[in-house]
C-alpha cells in the first residue's frame, strides 16, 4: 500500500500545503494512523480512501491548529485560508455562469443533432470510456465505422465550440 499510494498522497499535500517538507511530514502521519487502524484488525475495504479520508481530517486539524495560535492571518492567505480571504472562481459570476449554460446546452444539442448511430458510437466512447473496439462489438459495426463516427461527432463539436468563441 506505501509503494502504490505515497507518491499520489505526496503530491496531493503538496499542493495543499505547498510546501513539500510539511507534505512530506503529513505523508508519514497518514500512514502512521493508516497503519494503527490496520493494526487494530479493522478491514480496510477502501485503502486509497482511507489515505485520502486522514490526510484530509489531517489538514484539517493542522489549519484548526494554526488557527487556534493564531498563525493563519488574513494577509497571508494560504491553501487552507479562511473562506472569506479566497476570492470567487469566475465561475460564479453571473454573466459567465449563464455563458456556460448556453455552451453547455449548445454543445448537448450539437450532440442530440447527431445521427442516431454516430451519436451512440461518440456517446459510448467519449462519455462511457469505451474504447474503439469495445465499441465496435457493442454496436455491431467495425472499428474503422466508429472511427469515422467519432470523428464526424468531434467534428460537429468543434464546431459548436468556434461558434461560442466568435461570438465571445
Amino acid at each position: 500500500m506505501v509503494e502504490r499510494y505515497y507518491q499520489e498522497l505526496l503530491n496531493f499535500l503538496s499542493r495543499q500545503l505547498r510546501d513539500r517538507d510539511s507534505a512530506a511530514d503529513l505523508a508519514q502521519e497518514t500512514y502512521a494512523r493508516v497503519a494503527a487502524v490496520r493494526r487494530s484488525g479493522e478491514a480496510i475495504i477502501e485503502p486509497r480512501a482511507l489515505l485520502y479520508r486522514t490526510a484530509r481530517n489531517l489538514l484539517v486539524d493542522r489549519h484548526r491548529r494554526r488557527e487556534t495560535r493564531g498563525e493563519n492571518r488574513s494577509d497571508h492567505p494560504g491553501p487552507l485560508a479562511p473562506i472569506e480571504a479566497m476570492p470567487a472562481p469566475a465561475a460564479f459570476e453571473p454573466d459567465q455562469a449563464l455563458d456556460a449554460a448556453r455552451n453547455a446546452q449548445a454543445m448537448l444539442d450539437t450532440i442530440a443533432a447527431l445521427p442516431l448511430r454516430c451519436r451512440e458510437a461518440f456517446i459510448l466512447h467519449r462519455f462511457d470510456g469505451l474504447s474503439q473496439a469495445e465499441v465496435a462489438t457493442q454496436m455491431g459495426i467495425s472499428i474503422k465505422m466508429v472511427e469515422r463516427h467519432v470523428k464526424l461527432a468531434m467534428a460537429a463539436c468543434r464546431q459548436c465550440r468556434s461558434a461560442w468563441e466568435d461570438e465571445a
